[in-house]
């Protein structure tokens, strides 16, 4: 009994340590954007993103923020109404922004350097 405790706590303080390697980048301010509603009307989005970055990352992800935000908002401009009001529809957006992130971070430094990215507070009209 000992034994497998001993394996369950080892393997605990693991995944704790791996937790604290890494650290959360918020883009500032929230990114704000618009897009186009069926009725042919400017509909917007105030969100707040969070990139999960190893620690040790953090300055590089600063340092290409407005490329990263560039990009998040050309995304989002482009959804539809229905993708921007749904839940599911959020779910691929947020997908879609990782997996862009994640190759324009590739293409700048040679590593994706994101672990997740993260919608952290979404408000649409």
């Amino acid at each position: 009994m000992f034994k497998y405790l001993l394996i369950v706590s080892c393997l605990l303080m693991s995944l704790i340590t791996k937790a604290a390697d890494y650290a959360y980048f918020g883009f500032e301010p929230d990114i704000v954007t618009n897009y186009v509603t069926v009725q042919k009307k400017m509909g917007y989005v105030r969100l707040t993103v969070e990139l999960m970055v190893p620690s040790d990352s953090i300055e590089i992800v600063e340092h290409h923020s407005p490329l990263l935000r560039d990009a998040i908002i050309d995304i989002i401009g482009k959804q539809s109404e229905e993708k921007v009001k749904s839940i599911k529809g959020r779910s691929e957006i947020k997908l879609k922004c990782e997996e862009k992130v994640k190759a324009l971070l590739i293409k700048e430094t040679g590593q994706p350097l994101i672990k997740k990215l993260l919608f952290t507070q979404w408000l649409d009209n």
